[in-house]
């Protein structure tokens, strides 16, 4: 109701209009803003207010910044919404090369779901393998009819360093819960033909975090691992438009010293057949193995350094044989062979799901075959010979 509008006259309208103002106000009913947990472990998602199950639709709170990376890490084809929240008067501090150095306060969410199949495959357990985005984020959120949430996971700025939270999503799609010791989540890939792949999504516990999210191996201390300039550095369909991360972050505070995203690193897509082949098969090493696989990481010890400064070289695995033998080489002996995929170790175990045998080894349950076919293309590509290795 606008200012100066009268009620009428008579007591039985204005009591009617009365209750139609409340029950709008309802309706229309703000959510509880962001709630920073300095600490403890919540038992509920809904406890920090960073996202919502408004009717049908996961939406994001307000000053919650979704983002998405030009090369995503791989998880079993979940489709993922990551956000970035912040409290007022602070912003991270710009890193052209690592994570950004976010401010004590800081809540960056990662929610894992999958589109529904057709419904004539549905069941309890189905899930779509697919690429379409058609009912992924969008500026008035996740459409529940279409998707399964599967689990969030934050990671949570305190004063003594970053903490991490897996929560799963309840049968209702109302709530997640947090799941300290992780969970094992039967469901089954229904590919467009109707092919399906039965397997176990396996949500962390918050000790395996640190394998994949410990930056120095030798502190064990964990930190973001995608808010990257060469990731962000990409646009993203905001309620307001399509504008470039980088500069939105800045714009709206939470990025300080950013440069112009034109002066700033950009990795490539890793399934956008317009760029090169090199480009796109490092951003896939990149993110999915160069977290574990680099100086400091937790895969140092085996001399193989997959992120993307790593120089093509031994250290890249080319022509080098691994440091330690086993069931992980698949009787190979080189961890790149050039112009050889089938005599290189890499994707042999890209190819595995077998525990032991697998890379990367942890976050997934099954073979990301586009990925696959990615590294396989690019070794395939690559000229120049290894003595020895036949």
């Amino acid at each position: 109701m606008t200012r100066g509008t009268r009620l009428p006259s008579s007591p039985f309208l204005r009591a009617l209009c009365a209750l139609g103002v409340l029950a709008l106000g309802a309706c229309h009913q703000a959510p509880a803003p962001v709630a920073f947990h300095a600490e403890g472990r919540p038992p509920l998602l809904s406890d920090w207010h960073v996202l919502d199950v408004a009717g049908k639709r996961l939406v994001s709170n307000e000053g919650v910044v979704p983002y998405d990376l030009n090369t995503p890490l791989f998880t079993d084809y979940a489709h993922k919404l990551r956000t970035i929240w912040m409290p007022e008067g602070v912003s991270a501090t710009y890193s052209a090369t690592d994570a950004f150095d976010f401010p004590v306060g800081t809540i960056i969410s990662k929610t894992f779901y999958y589109p529904l199949p057709e419904r004539a495959s549905r069941s309890k357990t189905a899930v779509a393998r697919s690429y379409d985005v058609a009912h992924d984020y969008g500026p008035s959120g996740i459409d529940l009819d279409h998707v399964r949430l599967v689990e969030t996971r934050l990671l949570v700025r305190r004063a003594d360093g970053w903490a991490a939270f897996p929560y799963v999503w309840n049968a209702a799609q109302t709530d997640a819960v947090l799941a300290r010791t992780g969970d094992v989540i039967p469901l089954e890939l229904v590919a467009a033909d109707g092919a399906r792949e039965a397997f176990n999504y396996v949500v962390p516990d918050e000790s395996q975090c640190a394998s994949c999210h410990a930056r120095d191996w030798v502190t064990r201390a964990i930190a973001p691992i995608g808010p990257k300039a060469r990731h962000l550095n990409r646009d993203f369909h905001y309620a307001g438009g399509e504008r470039n991360q980088l500069a939105e972050l800045a714009r709206v505070g939470y990025l300080s010293g950013a440069p112009a995203p034109a002066d700033a690193p950009r990795d490539a897509v890793w399934n956008d057949a317009a760029q090169p082949l090199d480009a796109r098969a490092r951003a896939y090493l990149d993110i999915n193995c160069g977290h574990c696989h680099n100086a400091k990481g937790a895969a140092n010890t085996t001399a193989l350094t997959l992120d993307i400064a790593t120089p093509e070289d031994r250290h890249l695995g080319i022509c080098k044989p691994p440091v330690a033998a086993g069931r992980g080489t698949g009787e190979h002996f080189i961890d790149l062979v050039p112009g050889k995929p089938d005599d290189s170790i890499l994707p042999f175990r890209m190819e595995s799901a077998e525990p032991g045998v697998m890379l990367p080894e942890l976050g997934r349950s099954t073979v990301h075959r586009e990925g696959l076919e990615l590294i396989r293309a690019w070794i395939a590509a690559r000229e120049g010979s290894c003595s020895g290795t036949g």
